[in-house]
């Protein structure tokens, strides 16, 4: 599994957000840096946004969600044309999972499991 995961929900319809183009950055001197792009699945995951054997060093990472192109393929006017979740993460190993709770006009997210 990769270190890093995701999962989208779509609390409005009740079922995972398909099809959601995401992008994961590290922040280095400043400056974000792309190290991984993928698409939710039909259960809204993403099962290989990293390799599972990539370590991550201890630092700031970006997960940037596409939701514009997620509600312009359901017909649905939303409010945030994406969600950008930025977080920590130590020199530990371990797993990170976050999960993203949507509706056209709200979001929110946590650290996962």
């Amino acid at each position: 599994m990769s270190q890093i995961t995701t999962h989208i929900l779509d609390t409005t319809r009740g079922k995972p957000a398909a099809s959601v183009p995401i992008t994961l950055f590290i922040q280095i001197s400043g400056e974000w840096q792309e190290m991984s792009t993928g698409m939710t699945n039909n259960d809204g995951r993403i099962s290989n946004l990293l390799k599972p054997e990539l370590v991550l060093d201890a630092g700031v990472y970006r997960m940037n969600f596409d939701t514009k192109s997620y509600f312009d393929a359901n017909n649905e006017q939303g409010f945030y044309p994406f969600v950008d979740i930025v977080f920590e993460i130590d020199d530990c190993g371990s797993h990170y999972h976050i999960p993203l709770l949507l509706t056209a006009y709200g979001y929110s997210t946590y650290r996962g499991s």
